[in-house]
């Protein structure tokens, strides 16, 4: 059920409507922080499998954020930065059960920036002559080799937000702005989990991080970080 802007889902397993078995999916967040949680837990509820996760790393140990996805067996392939962070992750690919494409963090964030602008690719020098770049394409710039890099591209981005207005316009809250900002641009679908929705003209247009074209449906943020996991545990 949507509200008559056609953007606003009462319900967040509603707004994952379409969401395909083997789709990509980007989710937003640094280790749970700016992570779309709410969504997260519909997307477990949804029941689609095979699923292409794009995310700087799959949630935390004990089945917080993503974690939880990848306990139910859901993620065939994860692509990003740190894995290693959660050691059920690592089992899993022990076992063969995952497969992951492991992208330093600067090269995975400028890749999903330059699918949401449309963009071929990019030639940089971190991973040149390493095996982060077996197979990919190398050339010398300058005197000094790079290495291709594919843009990313994405069915749904569930991303994190403060606050949208009624059209989608979203403003994040300081770190929340991680992955979700470029994200936001680089999917079919973009979905945004938000504190609140004000009125259209409630939000001052410098304000904006995410213009409303970007954003197909928004929701509200029900599952909070505390919710999963202590301020103590996250600054140990």
């Amino acid at each position: 059920m949507t509200h008559s802007d056609g953007k606003f889902f009462d319900s967040a397993l509603a707004a994952l409507g379409g969401l395909q078995d083997g789709a990509t999916v980007m989710v937003g967040g640094f280790g749970l922080v700016g992570a779309p949680l709410t969504l997260i837990e519909a997307l477990c509820e949804h029941g689609a499998k095979d699923l292409t996760i794009i995310s700087n790393n799959l949630g935390e140990p004990g089945g917080k954020g993503l974690s939880k996805l990848l306990k139910l067996g859901r993620i065939r392939k994860a692509i990003g930065s740190y894995f290693t962070s959660n050691p059920e992750v690592v089992a899993a690919v022990e076992r063969g059960e995952l497969h992951v494409q492991l992208l330093p963090q600067g090269t995975l964030a400028e890749a999903i920036r330059a699918g949401g602008a449309g963009l071929g690719g990019f030639f940089t020098p971190v991973g040149a002559g390493t095996l982060l770049a077996a197979g990919k394409e190398e050339r010398v710039i300058d005197g000094k080799r790079f290495v291709l890099e594919a843009p990313l591209k994405a069915d749904f981005a569930l991303v994190r937000a403060r606050r949208a207005d009624a059209l989608g316009n979203l403003v994040y809250d300081a770190t929340q702005q991680n992955f979700n900002v470029a994200m936001s641009s680089a999917a079919r679908v973009t979905v945004a989990e938000v504190d609140e929705v004000v009125e259209v003209g409630a939000v001052a247009p410098e304000m904006i991080h995410t213009p409303h074209l970007f954003v197909k449906r928004l929701v509200k943020a029900e599952v909070l970080i505390t919710d999963v996991k202590s301020v103590a545990e996250m600054t140990r």
